[in-house]
């Protein structure tokens, strides 16, 4: 039993390509292996030696090296016995060659990890779980208009910026016009005025306060909506600013024909949604909804209770008398939450909102009032597509291997190594910057900032359970469908749990060697 053991086990080790002295037992005991006698009474053990060294020759070098014994007959006398017969003259490996090495080692790794058809695991039309979300239990739908029942073409992103882009102008062509050669220089003789006095306050309006130029471009594209351009040039042209309204009115019926409750919440004039509903779902489409309030002058109609709720005749008028009620295919005009809530009596999580706003739409009814809410994103069907390409999903895993390679050998720090770890660090930027313009090359994803979660993507899981690119994903889920978010490995926990190999997921075939890659 003790040959057959021993034996097993110096198999074991010529197969795994490990060095025969990485084997303590055998030098203490005899066995026979192909007739040979293996460290058996101070006999050689070449075989077994030499076995390990043929199939490694890293491991025919380390065993080669010297081991050094105190004292002189003892130790000649151990070495005989033991068989193990070292060499000083083990070939030393160059630290820049072996970095260079587990850089080619670590590419190799990820090209094999990456399966075939791992870039197509993501579909457009998924809606994704911020928290548990049970759609059984949720017995009324409350919408907002634009950008969530009515999905707008990139045709009308460009008509927005640059009509915005003349009220910029428009607005602070004073500034443009003070910071330009002649009148610059006439302001500076009446006033007195040094140059560079006079620089530096037209570097700090345009360029040092960047917060400041933010909200001039709020503005500008606030000007757009309250001036009611958009609204111009949608209704001028329906079909070709309006996307997939064939989709909403699925929807819709969906959710009517299931005994639902649908309420409409929306800061658009009563005629333009009139339109473009009429366009998307036909001209009964308020016999859809139960409640529809049209002018709310969100965000503040969900946090004070300033404006009362006015009713609208068949023809947009505004009626006076005081509303008791919100009652089916009325029309109504601002008003509040508190009122609403009083009126309706539709509180908590039975109670299901979407929009396209994280403040104006979400945050407060989240927050305050209990609701569940869904969040309208429609650049993620976009940015689906291109985690989708395998340039991407290369791109990225290379990356994360990269910067793990990056911080393990670090501490090699001889000239000739740093040269090395500055071009791997050279490489990283680059990679970066590939993963960034994929998306977008002036902005990159709105979800990640390199490997952080944009403000946008926090705001994002804090105030909405669901999110999706369109309510039309809402058509590929059964009503009684349970949503489960997936835990997200925390910095100190190992992605090891199963449902991160699902639901959109890259596959881990091997958690060993993945763990390199991180």
């Amino acid at each position: 039993m003790w040959q057959r053991s021993t034996t097993c086990r110096v198999s074991l080790c010529a197969g795994l390509n490990i060095p025969a002295f990485a084997c303590g037992s055998f030098a203490s005991a005899g066995a026979t292996m192909n007739g040979q006698n293996c460290c058996k009474d101070g006999h050689n053990c070449g075989p077994t030696r030499n076995l390990a060294a043929n199939h490694n020759p890293v491991a025919a070098a380390v065993t080669s090296h010297r081991h050094q014994i105190v004292g002189k007959n003892r130790g000649e006398e151990s070495l005989n016995k033991s068989g193990r017969a070292f060499s000083s003259t083990a070939p030393q490996i160059n630290n820049k060659t072996y970095l260079w090495a587990r850089y080619n080692e670590m590419k190799r790794l990820v090209h094999d990890l990456i399966p075939p058809g791992v870039c197509n695991l993501l579909n457009p039309s998924t809606i994704y779980a911020n928290n548990e979300v049970n759609l059984e239990e949720v017995d009324i739908y409350g919408f907002d208009y634009d950008y969530t029942l009515a999905l707008y073409s990139s045709a009308l992103d460009e008509m927005i910026y640059n009509k915005a882009r003349e009220f910029l102008v428009q607005t602070h062509a004073f500034y443009y016009h003070l910071f330009q050669g002649p009148k610059m220089k006439q302001f500076m003789d009446v006033f007195s005025i040094p140059e560079m006095t006079l620089l530096a306050a037209a570097n700090d309006y345009f360029i040092s306060n960047d917060i400041k130029r933010f909200f001039f471009v709020c503005d500008a594209i606030g000007m757009v909506h309250i001036k009611g351009y958009m609204y111009k040039w949608i209704m001028q042209d329906l079909e070709k600013y309006i996307l997939r309204g064939d989709e909403t009115y699925a929807v819709l019926h969906r959710l009517a024909s299931h005994g639902k409750k649908l309420f409409l919440i929306t800061n658009s004039p009563f005629s333009f949604v009139d339109k473009g509903m009429k366009y998307m779902v036909g001209k009964e489409w308020r016999d859809f909804f139960d409640v529809v309030i049209v002018q709310a002058d969100k965000p503040h109609f969900f946090n004070d209770c300033l404006k009362p709720f006015r009713r609208l005749d068949s023809n947009g008028d505004l009626q006076w008398d005081r509303i008791k009620s919100l009652d089916k295919g009325q029309i109504y005009k601002q008003g509040n939450l508190v009122d609403f809530l009083k009126l309706t009596g539709w509180r908590g999580s039975k109670v299901f909102y979407f929009g396209d706003h994280l403040y104006s739409d979400l945050a407060d009814l989240m927050l305050r009032h209990g609701w569940r809410t869904g969040a309208i994103v429609p650049e993620l069907e976009v940015e689906t597509k291109v985690v989708n390409t395998e340039q991407y999903a290369q791109s990225l895993t290379w990356l994360q291997a990269l910067t793990g390679l990056l911080e393990r050998m670090q501490m090699y720090r001889e000239p000739e190594s740093k040269e090395v770890l500055q071009e791997w660090l050279k490489e990283r930027e680059e990679l970066r910057a590939v993963t960034k313009n994929l998306f977008n090359p002036h902005f990159g994803s709105i979800f990640r900032t390199c490997h952080n979660p944009t403000y946008f993507s926090r705001r994002l899981c804090r105030f909405s359970d669901l999110y999706m690119a369109s309510i039309s994903c809402l058509l590929n889920y059964d009503l009684s469908y349970t949503f489960y978010p997936r835990r997200t490995p925390l910095q100190h926990e190992a992605p090891l749990w199963m449902d991160q190999l699902c639901t959109g997921c890259m596959k881990t075939p091997f958690l060993e060697e993945m763990a390199h890659i991180r």
